[in-house]
């Protein structure tokens, strides 16, 4: 199981975060000063580890650096947000950089980012019977192979790395279709529909009056 280590002083932020990855099935570990998260770095092996810069005890830089030898990846998570502050903070080693206030999408997206790069990407998904198996690009349920379309598959994986996240029409269409939303466009509807009859899903795959659609799993 890939492990994340949150150090983020802002409890909130830091319980978000730590309930959306743990809802995708990573082992998250969350402390919320610099100190603290030296003392975890020193100890244990982390796959990813989310940094906020400003802390109290040891900043976002100091524990960069207590990491750097150990190659593990590091997303900084800050409201510092000017130009020259995300210069900084990737020249200095960070693998990307995420300015607060965030979408958690985005931050789900970013994870995923730096996990396949780093080649330590989730092996595979499980919701009830269906298994996905992103490196072999395979579905399952009940054991037996599901045939989707291409679009389906990428509709699936959002909903896969965003659980029990409302995601809005426009949204899912700008990640999936990588454009942004025509008006009064029924494709996402659509997609929808067939992937709730492929899986079985009409109970999971919930929608959101005037928003979009959430995807509903067991923690």
């Amino acid at each position: 199981m890939i492990k994340i280590l949150i150090v983020e002083d802002e409890k909130p932020i830091a319980d978000l975060i730590d309930w959306n990855l743990s809802a995708m099935g990573y082992q998250c570990e969350k402390v919320y000063d610099g100190l603290a998260g030296a003392d975890l770095i020193e100890e244990n092996c982390y796959d990813l580890v989310l940094l906020d810069i400003m802390l109290p005890g040891a900043d976002g830089y100091e524990l960069l650096q207590q990491l750097r030898p150990t190659g593990t990846p590091v997303i900084f998570i800050t409201a510092k947000g000017s130009v020259e502050d995300r210069v900084q903070g990737l020249r200095a080693g960070a693998d990307d950089y995420l300015v607060k206030p965030f979408e958690i999408v985005e931050l789900v997206a970013r994870v995923e980012s730096v996990l396949r790069r780093a080649g330590k990407a989730q092996e595979r998904y499980a919701v009830g019977d269906v298994v996905v198996d992103p490196k072999a690009m395979l579905v399952t349920k009940n054991g037996r192979p599901v045939t989707l379309t291409h679009k389906e598959y990428e509709l699936l994986l959002l909903f896969l790395r965003n659980p029990n996240i409302a995601l809005f029409r426009d949204t899912i269409y700008q990640r999936v279709w990588e454009t942004d939303l025509e008006t009064d466009s029924r494709t996402v509807d659509l997609h929808v529909q067939r992937l709730r009859r492929k899986l079985g899903w009409s109970d999971r795959l919930k929608a959101i009056y005037k928003v979009g659609y959430r995807l509903e799993v067991e923690k």
